[in-house]
Parts: structure tokens; sequence; C-alpha cells
């Protein structure tokens, strides 16, 4: 029997939306394996008689309790209105927006599902580059000094251990200095964490936000490294951070100076006067308890002015591709829908990146953010390669209920990472196995959406939570895995050479009795690729159902062609060993 209570559906957000200007995404929620098909039955509310049809929906997704289907529509007069039709062997039930009825609709036009619109300016159109980029992390200080004569006067020799307040003297001309090194890499994306003028060596503490830190060099040298980016290919996004300053930044002082009379006590959230410290925490909202990073009031006008002007002034004079924004979850909606009018007017084709690790819908239905930093694919590589807390099926059920929880465009350009300079380095989280590692960085460069790598983990560099990850980059090829970056290059190169692993079909399949073994194809219209993965530590032998010929499968590494018996593809894995086959 059909379990109602597990059926679920709703207008607007990941269920119903606009996936471009022509065509609606239609979604549906069921009891995992309790539907065998769903039709959707659709037409326009004032034609239904000349413009109605049935779609058979396909099976998205499943997690461990929920199947989730979808179809594609293109409506020829921008409406829809529907219902679904859910059926088993014996059953069938409707499904209407006023309930489930036992026979489909009598009055075609009383409580149908409805899709009033499908408005161009509505649609979340994604930048086009973004689909293609592979991302490169660099904390600049940490990066390569290429001045020396930049450099605080206190700067250690490079490659010392880092805390929280040291500095080795990483600047704008080490990075320029090293483009080729990325190109080889296979990079053409870059995203820097903040290069404005701060106190610290991480600089999220902002003294002036139209000034490069003169550490780092001037907005002149950050000029001449984006131009010399964007003639290799490359694409470059600053991190913004809108949620707070620093305690140097000018206005702040002010207040600091003047209290209650500065024209700029509006500026920030101070709920007693003076603004001080008592036991550890600021009488004024700060990041976190940080009594150096005071918050922003973003409700006022001059500050939202302030900030918007920011926003535009290095697309518009510099050239940057978009902005990941610093806590961005604790600003409100409103001034990032201002934010994103100010930027993508400056830039229709900048990405906006916000940093939130819980789930983030809000903030991604158009209004605001292009993508987020998926925090949650984070913890999930986490716990099924480095960690091996979960197996295949839970990782793979997870994964799946994750793409069900945003709309296609959304995963198909979420910010995916393994790490980042607020987490432990995924290595270190490996126990320094490589081979966990390389499994990890081929999921990420064979899934959808935007793979983002951490400097240096490309050559093995470890470290625990901050300082420890923010360790100086090493430079000497002799201190470098080399077989690493050898594996890094070749899995960018997989990406780019085939599209279908840019795009957003993916099918997990099932392996019982082997929990260690993760498969899942990738394809698109042009092409079709099933990746094969053990993570475990020791060798395994494994069969997946294959009704296609013994010559469609070719390894994309030896080019030898697999066997299949039976209508089984066999194999056999070494121990964190994996295969990538390309059917022909």
């Amino acid at each position: 029997m059909i379990q109602k209570d597990s059926v679920y559906h709703r207008m607007g957000q990941n269920w119903s939306y606009a996936y471009d200007e022509a065509t609606l995404h239609i979604r549906l929620r069921t009891g995992r394996g309790n539907v065998a098909r769903v039709d959707l039955v659709h037409g326009d509310k004032y034609g239904w008689d000349h413009t109605h049809g049935v779609q058979p929906m396909e099976l998205l997704a499943s997690d461990a309790q929920y199947d989730y289907w979808q179809a594609a529509v293109q409506p020829k007069y921008r409406r829809l209105a529907y219902y679904f039709a859910l059926h088993n062997e014996d059953e069938a039930l409707y499904y209407l927006e006023k309930g489930f009825f036992d026979a489909p609709p009598a009055i075609i036009y009383e409580g149908l599902f409805d899709f009033p619109f499908l408005n161009r300016e509505d649609v979340h159109l994604m930048p086009e580059w973004v689909k293609d980029a592979v991302f490169y992390q660099i904390f600049p200080e940490r990066f390569a000094n290429g001045d020396p004569s930049l450099s605080p006067e206190n700067a250690e020799p490079w490659g010392g251990v880092p805390t929280p307040r040291n500095f080795f003297g990483g600047d704008l001309q080490g990075v320029l200095e090293h483009l080729d090194y990325l190109n080889a890499l296979g990079i053409n994306a870059i995203y820097f964490t903040p290069v404005f003028e701060a106190t610290t060596n991480h600089k999220y503490d902002t003294r002036d936000y139209f000034k490069v830190d003169p550490h780092f060099g001037t907005n002149a040298s950050l000029k001449k490294l984006v131009d010399a980016c964007h003639e290799r290919g490359i694409r470059v996004l600053l991190d913004g951070v809108f949620n707070h300053c620093g305690y140097t930044f000018p206005p702040y002082v002010d207040v600091m100076e003047n209290g209650q009379a500065s024209k700029y006590a509006n500026w920030f959230h101070v709920r007693d006067w003076p603004p001080r410290v008592e036991d550890g925490i600021p009488t004024y909202d700060t990041f976190a308890f940080e009594p150096i990073m005071p918050k922003f009031n973003t409700e006022n006008p001059e500050v939202r002015e302030y900030l918007l002007s920011v926003g535009r002034y290095w697309i518009q004079e510099v050239g940057i591709d978009g902005w990941r924004l610093d806590v961005a979850n604790e600003v409100s909606h409103s001034f990032w829908r201002e934010f994103r009018k100010a930027v993508k007017e400056s830039n229709p084709d900048a990405f906006i990146v916000g940093e939130i690790m819980h789930d983030a819908l809000p903030w991604l239905t158009g209004d605001q953010f292009d993508a987020v930093m998926n925090y949650p694919l984070l913890n999930l590589a986490l716990n099924f390669f480095a960690r091996g807390t979960t197996d295949s099926k839970q990782f793979s059920e997870a994964i799946s209920g994750m793409l069900a929880r945003y709309p296609q465009q959304i995963t198909e350009s979420a910010f995916n990472l393994l790490d980042s300079h607020d987490t432990e380095r995924f290595l270190t989280h490996c126990g320094g196995d490589v081979r966990r590692l390389r499994l990890a960085l081929l999921y990420l460069m064979t899934f959808q959406g935007t793979p983002c790598i951490y400097y240096g983990d490309e050559i093995g560099m470890e470290g625990a939570y901050d300082p420890d990850n923010r360790r100086c980059m090493e430079w000497n090829p002799d201190r470098q895995d080399q077989e690493l970056l050898a594996f890094y290059r070749w899995a960018i190169s997989l990406r780019k050479a085939y599209p279908a692993l840019r795009g957003s079909r993916i099918r997990f399949r099932e392996l019982p009795g082997e929990p260690a073994l993760l498969a899942y194809d990738r394809w698109d219209e042009q092409e079709h690729l099933l990746i094969v993965m053990n993570s475990s530590a020791a060798p395994v032998k494994g069969a997946l159902p294959a009704a296609e010929d013994a010559s469609d499968w070719v390894d994309v590494q030896s080019g030898e062609r697999c066997s299949v018996s039976g209508g089984k593809l066999s194999f056999s894995l070494p121990a964190f060993g994996f295969m990538v086959l390309r059917r022909e």
C-alpha cells in the first residue's frame, strides 16, 4: 500500500522551480521502494483540454527513507497546473494540492498544484564558467614570499611553525611567480582568503576595505595579478568580510574614542556603553566573542552603502570574478539581496559564494548567493574516506538526500571542498594515509559541483586545526609528494576531459555485502562513465550487473577493455584502489 505520510510536494523551493528560462523541474518525495512509478499529469490551467499531457517521472535519488522523483517540463505558455499519479502493481493514488484521491480529478481547475508563471527574471541562472572551474584556495600569507621587502619586520624564516600571530611574508608577488605551477596543476580559478589591510596574518579583521594589505602588495599589484590570471584563463574570487570589521577600522576607532557621540555609533551593535569586554564577553556584538572583530549593523543605510560600494569597487576597478562571503549566515537576507544586485550589475558573470555550514536553501533561491561552501559534503567524505566510520551505502544515501535538498542548478555549482583554512587538513584526518586522500579527491573530481583544492594538499601537506593548517607552502620538490602531485594533475585532467563529470547525472549502484565498495555512474547524452572505489585496507573482488557488450567498457587509465561474463562486470581492486571505466 502506498504510504501517504511519506508523500510530499509543495510549490517552490527545491520541489517546483525554474531550472532555466524554458524549463521547470517538478519533484515528488515518496517512501523508499514504496511506489513503483509516478506520472506527472500537467497542462495549462487556462487551456487544459488542448495542453494537458502525462509525463513519467524519473527516479532522481534515494536516501535511507525516501525516493525522490523528478520531471523536467517545458510549458509552452510558461504556466503549469499539475498533479501526481502514483502507481504500484495493483494500486493507483492521485495526489493534488488539496489531498489524496482514488480517482483523477473530475473538476480539473480545482485543487491542482500550480506554477503560476515562469518569469525569466526569477530564474536562478549560474555563471556558465563555474561548472568548468577547478578552484585552488590560497592563504596569501603562507603561499609564497615573492618580495621580501614587503615582509613584516618580525617575519620569521619560511617554513617555520605557524602560530596564531606570527608572519612569514607571503605576498601577491609570490602568487604571481607560481602561476605556471597552478596552470600545470590544472587550476582555472583561485579563491583568496582576505587580502585587504588588517593587523593579523589571516586578515579577517579588516582595517581598510579599499586597500590591499601593504605586506601583500598594493592595489596595483593585485590588479597585475588578476590580469595575469585572466590571461591564463584563471578566474579570481576574493574573500569579503562584511559581517564584521577589525578594531582598527576607522569608524570603530571613532566609536571607541567618542562613544555614543560618535557619528558612527549606529554602525555597530553596542549592547552596553561604552564598548568593553567584561569577563571575556564583549558588550558589543562581534564575530563569535572576538573583541577585535566588531559586527556591522547592516540595517544602517550608511553601512549598507559603504559595504555595497566595496563589493562593486573590486569588480569594477580590479576585475575580480566574484566574492566568497565570510560568516554569511549571520548577515541579514535583505542586505545580501542588495549585495547581489550591486555585484551582478557590475558583472553579471560574477560568482557569489557564501560561507554557510548547514542547510542553506534560504540563501539559494536566486536573490542572494549562487552557491555555498559545501561543508556537508566535506563531512560525509571525512566519515567515509578518511575515518571509515560509515559504509558505502550510508555514504551514497546521504549524498542522494543532499542532492534532493537543492534545485539542480545549485548542486551543479556547489563549492565542494575536502578542507580549508578553517578545518584540519584532509590528509591529517586520514592519519597520513595518502591512499585515502586519493580516493576522496577522485570522488571530488567526478562529482557534480565545483571542486576546490586547499593549497598544498596536492603535495601531501598536513596540519591540525588553526593555526597548524596554515603552514607555509612547501616549494622544495624533494619535500613534496611527487606521486600525489601527479595524481592530482591526472584527476583534474580527467574531470576536464569528460563533460559528463561536470554535469548532474549520477546514479549509485548497490553492491550488497560489500560495504567498502562505492560504485556510481556519471553520464550525459554523449558519454557514460562508471567509477568504482575500494575504501578498505584489503583487496576486494566484486561484480556489477552489465547488460552492455564486453567491448563497451574501457579503463580510462590503462586503455584495456573490461570483460563481461554472464551479464556481470567482474573486477578486482587493491586496497584503496579504484577504476574509472568509459563506455564506448
